[in-house]
């Protein structure tokens, strides 16, 4: 009985996983004709003073929902407040109702404040959703995200710790080749 029941539940398990989900019947798309969504929503945060600046690259064909976005603090120590975002663009959704969404692109700003004055590193934990017009939306998307500080190239003066180390670690293969070199003869055997 056991084993009838444990075939019959297998049997209908690999029948449903070729099913379509919900939100796709109707719609003649291939599940392979949609981007993944770490392609179809780039996500990166920068930090600019006591200020963090979320950005979505969006994909062609592809939005996200306003009301979907949320900015937390993950680090230990950090405060963060609620996201300031722009005006979205109003879409009437047939399963989420009136909703704005965001197309090509879109950032977020966050003011925070740290109480430990950093001695965690830097974390915030970003979630949010879109959809592809084309019928296809996804569940809800969330990342840990270490923000990077902005860089300052057009001010003057600004120094580059990645640049520094680059060129520190160039200076010393140089001078550990000169240091091994040092009393060996590089003449070469006569051919």
């Amino acid at each position: 009985m056991r084993i009838c029941l444990l075939v019959l539940l297998l049997t209908g398990l690999a029948g449903s996983a070729g099913a379509k989900p919900w939100w796709l019947h109707g719609v003649e798309s291939n599940e392979s004709d949609f981007l993944p969504p770490d392609v179809a929503f780039r996500v990166g945060a920068s930090v600019e003073g006591a200020v963090i600046r979320v950005r979505w690259v969006i994909a062609d064909g592809y939005y996200l929902y306003r009301q979907k976005i949320e900015i937390k603090a993950e680090s230990p120590d950090l405060v963060v407040s609620a996201p300031v975002l722009p005006k979205g663009t109003p879409k009437v959704d047939p399963y989420l109702g009136s909703q704005e969404i965001y197309q090509r692109q879109v950032e977020a700003t966050v003011a925070y404040s740290r109480i430990d004055a950093g001695a965690h590193p830097l974390q915030i934990k970003v979630t949010y959703q879109g959809c592809a017009e084309a019928g296809l939306c996804y569940p809800p998307i969330s990342k840990v995200i270490f923000p990077g500080r902005a860089p300052a190239a057009d001010a003057p003066g600004s120094f580059s710790w990645e640049g520094a180390a680059i060129i520190a670690g160039a200076l010393a293969f140089l001078l550990a080749g000169l240091m091994l070199r040092k009393g060996r003869n590089l003449d070469y055997p006569p051919a």
